[in-house]
C-alpha cells in the first residue's frame, strides 16, 4: 500500500510541477492533463481493484482456516490422528503460508510479515512436508487404500474428515516422483486426471499431470499405455515439445518390445494399454508383506483349538505384598512364545501425567546401528521418543515399580522408561528387540546384559492401524489404552528367541502413545534361573 500511495504521490507531484512551469499558461496545453488525470484514475481503479481482489482471497482464506483451526484445536490429537488431515497440516504450513506471504507482501502489511517471520521459525521444513507425502503411500500399501479412498478421507475410524484437492493429489504424485517412485506416481496422477474430469476447479491441467503419468508408466514398464497418454496430451498442448520427443522414444522402444517377443500379437499389447493397475517394483521387500496382511488383521495363525488354551486370570505374583490386595488381570494373548495383556496396569492420571513429562523432549527415536551400536535415526522408524528417569517424577517411579513387582524382575538394571509418539504413518518395521550374537556390542556400554523381556505399556487407543505384530508366527496385538504385554526376549540359556521379531504397525487413524520397559539380564540369575536347555 505505501509503495503505491509514494508512486501516486510522485506521479501527480510530477505533473503539477509540469502544470505550474509549462501550463497553466495555456488552456489548450492544459486539456492534456484532462487524459493524464483521467489515466491516473484508471491506473488508480486498477490498483484498487487488484487490492480488493487480494483482500477477497485473504479473507476467503482467513474463514476457510479459521474454520480448520477451529476444528483442529478442539481436538488436536484426534485431528492430527488422520492422516490427510497431518499431511495438509504439512502442506500448509511449508507451502500454501509462503503463497499466502507473497501474496501479503504486495502491499507491504509490515504486522503480518513480521508476526509471520517470527513464526516460521517454526514451520515445518520441505523434508517434513515430503515426509508426511510419505507416509501416506506407506499406508496406502500397508492397509490396501485406494487413491480414491484417501483423496476422499474415507478411513475407518476416522471422526475428522478430510479430503484431498487436485493439487494435493498432484503434489502427492510429484513428491512419489522426485523420489524415483514411478508406481505411487501413476497412482496419485492418475487420482489427479480422475479429479480434473470430474469438474473439480484448478489451476493444474491435464497436462501437466499427463506429463507425469506418461513417463512413469514408460518407467513401470507398459509402452503401449505409456504412448497412448503421449498421443493424449500433445491431443491436449500441441506445442508440448518434451511429450512430442517422448512419443517418438516410446514409439521406437515399444516397436522393439515386440520385435523381440514375436509370440505376443498386437492383441495382447493392445489388453494391455488399457491396464492402470501395477504392481510394487522388484525392489519392494518381500518380508514386507506378511508384516503388512497382520497389520491388516490377515494371516493371524491362532487356531481354535489354541485359542481354548489362553484364559484370563487374577495375577498376583505369588503373593507379593504391593498385589495381594489389588491384583491385576492377566489375560493370556498368545500361547508360544508366551505373550501376556495386563489390564488397567496404568491410570488415565498417570498416562497424561508421563505424557506431560514426555512432550518437551520428544526427539526423533532412534536405533542402534548393528555394526557400530551407535544410536542412529532410521527410515523404518518413524516415531518420537523421549527417555525417563525415577527421579523424573514419582508417578515414573511408581510405574517402574509396578513394572517389576508384576514380572518378578529386577528393575535397577532395567533401561529407562521409553515413552514414544507414533505420528502419522508411524511405524516401526520388523525388528529384535535383544541384540545378536553378530551385535555384540550394541548393549556393551550399558554393563547389564542383553535385553532379556520387554513390556510394552499401551497409553493411547488407536481408531485404525497400529497393531504389534510378531510376522515368525502371525499374532497381532491391537493397542489398548491403559493395558501392557510382556514377553520374554530371551531364553533362559540367554540365547535369543528369534520368534520374537515384531514391529509396529503403521498407524491409520489416531495418535499412539506407548511406553516400552526393556528389562536386562543382570540382577536376574535367581529371578529367572538358567535352564537345563538351550530353548528352555
Amino acid at each position: 500500500m505505501k509503495h503505491w500511495a509514494l508512486f501516486l504521490l510522485l506521479a501527480i507531484g510530477c505533473y503539477v510541477w509540469q502544470i505550474e512551469a509549462e501550463f497553466f499558461t495555456s488552456i489548450g496545453q492544459m486539456t492534456d492533463l484532462i487524459y493524464v488525470e483521467k489515466d491516473l484514475v484508471k491506473s488508480l481503479k486498477e490498483y484498487i481493484k487488484a487490492e480488493e481482489s487480494k483482500l477477497t482471497e485473504i479473507k476467503s482464506w482467513a474463514e476457510k482456516l479459521d474454520q480448520l483451526t477451529h476444528n483442529s484445536t478442539s481436538d488436536p490429537e484426534g485431528y492430527l490422528g488422520h492422516p490427510v488431515n497431518a499431511y495438509k497440516l504439512m502442506k500448509r504450513l511449508n507451502t500454501d503460508w509462503l503463497k499466502l506471504e507473497s501474496l501479503v507482501l504486495q502491499q507491504t502489511s509490515d504486522v503480518f510479515i513480521a508476526n509471520l517471520s517470527i513464526q516460521r521459525e517454526n514451520f515445518p521444513t520441505d523434508e517434513d512436508e515430503s515426509g508426511a507425502a510419505k507416509a501416506l503411500l506407506r499406508l496406502q500399501d500397508t492397509y490396501r487404500l485406494d487413491s480414491e479412498s484417501i483423496s476422499k478421507g474415507r478411513l475407518p475410524g476416522a471422526q475428522h474428515v478430510s479430503t484431498l484437492s487436485v493439487e494435493d493429489c498432484f503434489e502427492l504424485g510429484k513428491i512419489a516422483y522426485s523420489d524415483g517412485d514411478y508406481y505411487h506416481t501413476v497412482l496419485w496422477m492418475q487420482q489427479t486426471l480422475k479429479q480434473l474430469e470430474e469438474g473439480e476447479a484448478s489451476p493444474v491441467t491435464q497436462a501437466e499431470a499427463l506429463d507425469y503419468l506418461s513417463y512413469s508408466v514408460y518407467q513401470m514398464g507398459d509402452m503401449h499405455r505409456a504412448v497412448d497418454l503421449t498421443k493424449r496430451l500433445i491431443a491436449i498442448d500441441p506445442t508440448h515439445v518434451r511429450a512430442k520427443t517422448n512419443l517418438h522414444y516410446f514409439k521406437k522402444s515399444l516397436e522393439e518390445e515386440v520385435k523381440s517377443d514375436q509370440t505376443r500379437d498386437e492383441e495382447f499389447y493392445q489388453s494391455q494399454s488399457k491396464k492402470e493397475v501395477y504392481m510394487q517394483p522388484e525392489n519392494y521387500l518381500t518380508e514386507r508383506d506378511s508384516y503388512e496382511a497382520l497389520c491388516r488383521g490377515e494371516g493371524i495363525k491362532m487356531t481354535t483349538r489354541r485359542q481354548r488354551k489362553l484364559f484370563c486370570r487374577y495375577h498376583n505374583n505369588n503373593k507379593h505384598p504391593r498385589l495381594i490386595i489389588a491384583p491385576l488381570k492377566e489375560e493370556d494373548e498368545w500361547d508360544s512364545p508366551r505373550i501376556v495383556r495386563y489390564h488397567e496396569m496404568l491410570s488415565d492420571a498417570e498416562i497424561e501425567k508421563i505424557k506431560e513429562i514426555a512432550k518437551p523432549v520428544l526427539a526423533r527415536a532412534t536405533v542402534r546401528d548393528p555394526k557400530t551400536g551407535v544410536l542412529t535415526v532410521a527410515n523404518y522408524r518413524v516415531s518420537k521418543s523421549a527417555w525417563l528417569g525415577d527421579d523424573e517424577d514419582p508417578v515414573v517411579s511408581r510405574v517402574n515399580q509396578r513394572i517389576g513387582d508384576v514380572t518378578g524382575l529386577e528393575m535397577e538394571t532395567a533401561e529407562l522408561l521409553q515413552v514414544a509418539n507414533y505420528g502419522v504413518g508411524g511405524q516401526y518395521e520388523p525388528h529384535f528387540d535383544f541384540s545378536r550374537k553378530e551385535e555384540p556390542d550394541a548393549f556393551r556400554e550399558l554393563g547389564t546384559g542383553n535385553r532379556l523381556a520387554t513390556m510394552l505399556n499401551y497409553m493411547s487407543d488407536v481408531p485404525a492401524g497400529g497393531a504389534t505384530v510378531f510376522p515368525d508366527f502371525g499374532a497381532a496385538i491391537y493397542p489398548k489404552k491403559g493395558t501392557a504385554v510382556f514377553w520374554y526376549n530371551l531364553f533362559k540359556s540367554g540365547e535369543g528367541d528369534y520368534r520374537t521379531r515384531h514391529a509396529a504397525c503403521p498407524v491409520l487413524v489416531g495418535s499412539k502413545w506407548v511406553s516400552n520397559k526393556w528389562i536386562h539380564e543382570r540382577g536376574q540369575e535367581f529371578k529367572r534361573p538358567c535352564g537345563l536347555t538351550e530353548v528352555d
